[in-house]
């Protein structure tokens, strides 16, 4: 019995030393928040990469849950472990939500946490010309956003890390939700992100296969023909769009899946994907 307790409390403790620091985004109070609970304070996990194998490439992931909850298991910190086993550093967004919160919040949250990392580079180890950012269901329609419209910083800001540039070095969208249009869109996400009654103006701006220009980051999308959800046509629009901007693109699309599989680690044919996406991030 006091071998099995020794052994729990062990474990118990090393469970402990491999939990994220988590830093606040705006430790004195996010913009437009509206209270002080959890839900309202926009965080970042921090997961260095150790080891020889260490980069100095950075990537700040978006787990999805249609704009109203978050899978930060499977969509985030498995995604944490996964980079970090290739050597690189991680940085898990835990970003404010719908139906509380609107557009723009959820991308100011986005574009703060890559401002963030930019500004810390020195500190947390990685190169300010080699962050990107990952993105799941709509937190892959948050991530092509923070690819689309972006901006180059501040430079009068008293505030170091509102002087960075908010454009991801490059994107990994992963089934992403992509546009906000008939026939094709989450109709949650479109709700949760925008309201029930969305602005035309809105819908369109945050459409983002219609904001692709020459300077959106190169990008790898995955996506399954099967996927219910959130259709496969989400993924090809995007495709398309990048190919006709000329900005380097990759995408993976497996016949069969559902949707929100993460790394799928118990299917044997979908699991390659990602064997796919670590050679296309041996140069980033």
């Amino acid at each position: 019995m006091r071998l099995g307790m020794r052994a729990g409390m062990l474990l118990f403790a090393a469970l402990l030393s491999m939990q994220a620091e988590t830093i606040l985004l705006w430790p004195n109070g996010a913009p437009l928040a509206q209270g002080s609970g959890e839900e309202d304070k926009p965080s970042l996990a921090l997961y260095p990469a150790t080891g020889a194998n260490k980069t100095q490439t950075g990537v700040v992931v978006c787990p999805g849950g249609s704009y109203v909850h978050l899978a930060m298991d499977h969509e985030g910190v498995k995604i944490a472990e996964w980079l970090n086993g290739h050597g690189i550093n991680a940085y898990v967004l835990r970003y404010r939500l719908g139906p509380k919160y609107h557009h723009p919040v959820e991308i100011g949250d986005a574009q703060r946490a890559l401002r963030y990392v930019r500004a810390n580079a020195a500190t947390l180890g990685v190169d300010p010309a080699h962050i990107g950012i990952w993105g799941f269901s709509a937190g892959g329609h948050l991530a092509s956003t923070a690819g689309t419209p972006f901006d180059a910083g501040n430079p009068a800001a008293a505030d170091l890390i509102d002087r960075q540039s908010s454009r991801p070095d490059f994107m990994i969208l992963s089934y992403p939700v992509i546009t906000m249009q008939e026939p094709f869109v989450h109709k949650g996400s479109l709700h949760n992100l925008l309201g029930e009654n969305p602005d035309p103006a809105l819908v369109l701006l945050l459409s983002n296969e219609l904001q692709v220009s020459a300077n959106t980051p190169p990008t790898f999308l995955f996506h399954t023909s099967e996927d219910k959800t959130v259709p496969v046509e989400n993924s090809v629009a995007f495709y398309l769009a990048l190919r006709k901007a000329g900005v380097p693109v990759e995408m993976h699309i497996y016949q069969k899946g559902a949707h929100g599989v993460g790394l799928a680690p118990n299917d044997p044919v979908l699991s390659t994907w990602s064997a796919h996406l670590a050679d296309w991030l041996r140069d980033k």
